[in-house]
């Protein structure tokens, strides 16, 4: 069975971007980004919203982007080998391939994609995460954490409760640090709970 993992870069005190929409501050280094690339290379698919689609797509439609150094071009290599499902109810069309667009989301065809493979799926952006946390969905949280405070902006995680469990820490030259955690439960659901402890 399949891992569900939210993944996102973000500063110390949570925001993936500031209050103007800005994450400039989240360029991850060419040694965080080799990180990356390994964890990558376990998923299978991929699940966004509109906009964090389009933002992403850049690593398949912009050969400049590809292109800016070793890391960045094996980044986009794996990005296009990936099983990509974008949640929209506007998207008409997509200019990358692997691609399949499904009008809204549905946590019970999460479920029967986690079953039906061995491999990771990952959920990201915060919008499209909060609607698989609140649907307990979520089975990994990695944060690639940015030395940089916000103040404020677009949070990753939404006001809810969540019991997690580190698993894996990792710091690099510039100061990011890499956190993944296992999501050892959501309140109100013992069945997970009990099964952790």
């Amino acid at each position: 069975m399949g891992a569900l993992v939210y993944s996102m870069i973000t500063s110390v005190d949570g925001y993936v971007a500031d209050v103007h929409g800005d994450f400039e501050w989240a360029q991850p280094s060419e040694e965080a980004l080799n990180s990356v690339n390994a964890d990558f290379a376990e998923v299978g698919t991929l699940l966004y919203g509109r906009r964090m689609y389009e933002m992403m797509a850049v690593w398949e439609t912009d050969p400049e982007i590809a292109n800016q150094s070793p890391r960045s071009r094996e980044f986009a290599n794996l990005w296009r080998e990936r099983d990509k499902i974008v949640y929209s109810s506007t998207l008409v069309s997509v200019d990358t391939g692997r691609t399949k667009v499904l009008g809204r989301f549905d946590p019970q065809v999460v479920r029967e994609l986690k079953r039906e493979t061995d491999l990771k799926i990952t959920v990201d952006g915060p919008t499209l995460a909060a609607e698989a946390l609140k649907h307990g969905l979520v089975d990994e949280i990695h944060m690639l954490v940015c030395p940089v405070a916000l103040g404020a902006g677009q949070p990753m995680l939404p006001q809810q409760r969540i019991e997690l469990e580190l698993t894996h820490e990792q710091r690099f030259g510039n100061g990011t640090v890499q956190l993944k955690y296992n999501v050892a439960g959501y309140p109100g659901d013992r069945r997970r709970l009990s099964a952790v402890a």
